[in-house]
């Protein structure tokens, strides 16, 4: 399989344990969400992209990852 985002596929429950504060559990999920890119699908589907937008769109994106790739390694 390519690799693809969560977003690109069939959406499954994302379960987040609630250990003691709501808030906490609160703070995980919006984590959990933007790690997997679910509000950045959100929030660009809100209104239509042209095809040729679109495409600069992920080559920018694209470009960014592969400067900070090149920037920094992750520490972890």
């Amino acid at each position: 399989m390519k690799n693809v985002q969560r977003s690109e596929l069939e959406l499954g429950p994302l379960e987040v344990k609630v250990d003691g504060s709501v808030d906490r559990a609160l703070g995980r999920l919006k984590r959990a969400l933007a790690r997997e890119g679910v509000l950045k699908d959100v929030k660009n589907r809100r209104f239509y992209e042209k095809p040729s937008v679109k495409e600069k769109r992920k080559r920018r994106e694209a470009e960014r990852r592969r400067r900070r790739a090149l920037r920094a390694p992750s520490p972890r």
